[in-house]
């Protein structure tokens, strides 16, 4: 790929924020505010700590470790190629695919009340198929057309949140927006910013597409830490402005569209509209990221031996079948399985990979830097949350937690039958020249 096909870290940091902002602010924010309450802006500041513990060590080895692999490509360089590795790189791959699902989902649930038509399995048949196809196309076409919409759409939908945020920073009754410090809220608040830590994962996408980058050594970290940031800011008063400006059961009784509903006490039916485009942006723009990190995970773990051949194969516009695949198993998805219990463990499955990009930092920072001291208290704070992210799922939704169990027992499963049959092994790759 030529260097002028590569993305700029304006591009990057636009794909990043596009994929955090996505459709989880919109469709789970009412969840959020039922077990937050008025804490939900701290609940948001905390998931935001929790995301720049995990971003210390994806910056510092997304500098030096180059692969479109990402965390899988930094944990087969600390544990090895083995069965976990092979396990985690399955799993990940399947969030992705979960994930698109559940953005298509979200933006037929959008797109069809939006403009008056009924909502029928058939009319959101219709509109799956065309809006995952659109995508598709747009990424067949390589990174630099996947980059330069990202931009636009994240401009647009940021733009319209940020109307959002000022219209209604002057209407705010602060009274609704003071925390409680009181032990029941302070764990609602704890639970909250658990489940809005899947918010900000999307930051993981920039090592997924460091093979496309310009300098991956200087953007790659920046982009990781500019674009929490700037989705901190935005998640942290768009929930001061909701709370602020609609009593919490509104909130909590309009749920999926929650945000609309807030911008009509101070910008009318106009806000309602505004907002609802706003989702539907930011829907498209997590969407389209996410297939192109999920196609470029597919590939990465093929050429390293991870995924079958035909993963491998180039296609017109050198382009990759991996985009095919992810693609197809997603829309399959979202058309004929219902996706609620297994988008749950989506957050726990980026946690488990996340410990392990810690731990394997914590073995590799002789190497390529780093405190092991910061690592060590990262990767401590990051068990605590998972063993409060299991518990909650435990107390809350017990599926979930058996679906979670059994997603990693059968991605190890799996791996190991892979390897009995086929003997691949995943080439050590990536490791950009010191």
């Amino acid at each position: 790929m030529k260097p002028s096909k590569k993305l700029s870290l304006l591009e990057v940091i636009s794909m990043a924020v596009g994929t955090m902002i996505g459709a989880s602010i919109f469709s789970i924010f009412g969840l959020g505010a039922k077990i937050a309450g008025q804490n939900l802006p701290e609940a948001f500041m905390l998931s935001a700590f929790y995301a720049l513990i995990v971003a210390y060590s994806y910056a510092i080895l997304g500098s030096k470790i180059i692969s479109n692999a990402g965390p899988i490509a930094f944990i087969l360089k600390g544990i090895g190629d083995n069965i976990i590795t092979g396990a985690l790189s399955i799993l990940m791959w399947l969030t992705y695919i979960v994930s698109i699902a559940l953005f298509v989902k979200g933006f037929a649930g959008y797109f069809l009340p939006f403009f008056h038509i009924t909502v029928t399995p058939v009319s959101m048949a219709i509109v799956e198929i065309f809006v995952i196809s659109f995508f598709t196309s747009l990424n067949f076409f390589g990174s630099k057309a996947v980059g330069k919409a990202e931009f636009y759409i994240v401009l647009i939908k940021v733009s319209i949140l940020l109307i959002f945020i000022f219209g209604g920073f002057l209407t705010i009754n602060w009274l609704r927006v003071q925390p409680l410090l009181d032990t029941v809220h302070v764990s609602g608040m704890i639970n909250a910013s658990i489940i809005f830590f899947l918010s900000y994962m999307g930051f993981g996408l920039i090592t997924n597409a460091s093979e496309n980058i310009k300098n991956p050594e200087r953007n790659v970290p920046l982009a990781i830490y500019i674009s929490i940031f700037i989705v901190m800011f935005i998640y942290v008063f768009i929930s001061i402005v909701t709370i602020g400006n609609l009593p919490l059961p509104e909130i909590i009784k309009a749920q999926e569209n929650a945000l609309a509903v807030a911008a009509r006490p101070f910008l009318g039916n106009f806000g309602f509209i505004l907002i609802s485009i706003g989702a539907l942006f930011s829907i498209s723009s997590a969407l389209n990221a996410s297939i192109f990190g999920g196609a470029n995970i597919a590939y990465a773990l093929a050429k390293s031996g991870e995924l079958p051949k035909s993963f491998e194969r180039k296609i017109w516009f050198q382009s990759t079948e991996g985009l095919y695949f992810t693609s197809g198993l997603a829309l399959t998805a979202a058309l004929f399985l219902d996706l609620g219990a297994i988008a749950s463990i989506t957050s726990t499955i980026f946690t488990v990979i996340y410990i392990f990009v810690l731990y394997s930092h914590l073995k590799l920072y002789k190497q390529f830097g780093g405190n092991r001291f910061i690592i060590a208290f990262n990767l401590i704070v990051l068990l605590i949350v998972f063993g409060a992210l299991m518990n909650y799922q435990w107390q809350t939704n017990k599926t979930a937690f058996f679906i979670s169990i059994f997603a990693f027992l059968g991605a190890g499963l799996l791996e190991y039958a892979y390897r009995r049959l086929t003997n691949r092994k995943i080439k050590h790759k990536g490791i950009a020249p010191s």
